[in-house]
């Protein structure tokens, strides 16, 4: 079976393929990108750093296309969505989604559900893409999530349309068979104070009265018989009407007028969940649960999806799970979980995060993907050198891997680093898994200088670094007292050592 309780680096598309069973999962939640054509930042130990690049390419997603193309259940939507929108970015983001919400398919029980967090930028297209893998049947609902509650909006700017403030969630099943348990949010006082206004002389407890008659008569299978003197069909039967009157809870207010039931406020469940979440906002600055991630929702929010259609020891699995609200809301339920993120910062706040709420759990968690000692570096730099590059461009806190690894331009990370008050130091870095010499150290150097960076970070394995690569990267120079162009090898990292970079003032 598909192992639980693991945490993936790497393309979801990858790890579902290699390493997850059909029907293994009970539970998925995905926030997956937007195609908003924005850069995403985050900070982490200091630095500023791109979470991830929004924005999407044709060009890079023609494989993407032709794989879900050729499915004979989404042949028919993606060809209509290429006409629609022609080959571009609004195309390549939704054969990117497609091809990874096929393996949601895969991996998902039939008893399960699954939960797709999008925006209106691409929601309706989305949609379509998931009723072709799903099947419009297994369509449960358009949930509104209310993110903002600003009342000031962008009108300030000079705005002339209604402020967003609200996601959409799209919520299905694989089949008829799944796991749903009622969620319920607590009386308004003002729902309180209206509906149960009687209190008990004896106890002082609140409660209301409500109807026992049965709407539609005899043609609903009500039954007909007389109570307190009054004859009406009603709801119960009159076993279990006389049971409510043992227990006092039949009031007739005075003869002649149709009895009552008696609701207690404090046995009340509260009131239903429907498909519009407002009472959930969103992390504000300052709070304690805040990780500083951009796209980081409540935990609040992942609680109640996971209560709702999954129980304890279910498997719960996130292909997108940025700083790991879902992982942290399926540990503290006691469900098991599975997630993936591409974004090696996104891994290391997760395993922070994790670390600081459950770590004496930790020791049962696995981390896979991400080399843990030297000899697991070289190995991912012989056999995967893609990967291998987008851990090591990765190293120094504030760096984040290109995701366009071929034609970069000789540039595999990057990142900003933080000074003062509104300026920055732009840091590039390449990264090199074989043989090097001093002559890539020079391209390099001429690579930062095209990028326009401050800084530069040659990463590569200790045993490969020559003194000319050292004079080489000596001769670029000073920035602030710190080398421009900086060797930084793989055992530095696993021997705590850092690049010296600007201080912040």
């Amino acid at each position: 079976m598909t192992t639980p309780n693991r945490l993936y680096f790497g393309d979801c598309l990858d790890v579902m393929r290699e390493d997850m069973l059909d029907e293994s999962v009970d539970l998925i939640y995905l926030d997956p990108p937007f195609n908003s054509k924005r850069l995403y930042n985050a900070f982490i130990g200091g630095a500023q750093w791109v979470a991830f690049d929004d924005t999407w390419r044709w060009s890079e997603a023609i494989d993407d296309f032709h794989d879900v193309a050729s499915l004979p259940t989404l042949a028919r939507t993606v060809e209509g969505l290429r006409m629609m929108l022609g080959e571009g970015a609004n195309l390549a983001y939704l054969s990117y989604m497609a091809n990874r919400l096929v393996e949601c398919h895969r991996v998902l029980k039939p008893t399960g559900s699954i939960y797709l967090h999008c925006d209106p930028t691409m929601s309706h297209y989305l949609k379509a893409v998931m009723d072709g893998i799903f099947e419009r049947r297994n369509f449960r609902n358009e949930i509104v999530w209310k993110r903002s509650t600003s009342v000031k909006g962008n009108f300030g700017q000079g705005s002339q349309f209604y402020a967003p403030n609200t996601d959409t969630v799209f919520y299905y099943t694989k089949t008829d068979q799944r796991t749903f348990n009622q969620q319920f949010t607590s009386y308004s006082q003002d729902r309180i104070d209206k509906s149960y206004n009687k209190i008990e002389p004896e106890t002082g407890r609140r409660f209301q009265l409500v109807s026992m008659t049965g709407p539609g008569g005899a043609a609903k299978g009500n039954p007909q018989y007389e109570v307190m003197g009054v004859t009406r069909y009603w709801r119960y039967s009159k076993e279990r009407m006389q049971d409510l009157i043992d227990q006092g809870l039949v009031i007739q207010t005075k003869p002649g007028n149709v009895p009552r039931r008696k609701y207690y406020l404090d046995e009340g469940r509260g009131v239903a969940i429907q498909s519009l979440w407002d009472d959930i906002p969103n992390i504000q600055a300052g709070e304690s649960e805040n990780t500083n991630y951009p796209t980081q929702k409540p935990l609040a929010l992942l609680e109640r999806i996971l209560q709702s259609s999954s129980n304890e020891g279910d498997v719960v699995f996130d292909p997108f799970c940025g700083c790991g609200t879902t992982i942290e809301a399926a540990q503290k339920l006691g469900r098991r979980w599975i997630g993936i993120d591409i974004c090696v910062n996104a891994c290391k706040v997760i395993e922070r995060r994790m670390r600081s709420h459950f770590d004496s759990l930790w020791d049962d968690i696995e981390f896979v993907g991400m080399p843990q000692t030297i000899d697991d570096a070289k190995y991912l730099a012989e056999y995967d050198k893609f990967k291998f590059e987008r851990w090591a461009a990765s190293l120094v806190d504030g760096m984040e891997a290109n995701t366009r690894q071929r034609g970069d331009k000789g540039i595999d990370g990057w990142g900003r680093l933080p000074i003062r008050k509104g300026q920055f130091v732009d840091i590039v870095s390449q990264v090199k898994g074989g043989h090097t010499n001093p002559g890539h150290v020079q391209a390099f150097n001429g690579a930062r200088q095209q990028a326009g960076a401050d800084l530069g970070i040659f990463t590569c394995f200790d045993e490969r670094v020559t003194q000319g690569m050292k004079d080489t990267a000596a001769s670029a120079g000073r920035f602030m007292k710190s080398p421009i162009v900086q060797i930084y090898t793989v055992e530095d990292y696993f021997a705590g050592r850092i690049p010296n970079l600007p201080v912040a003032a």
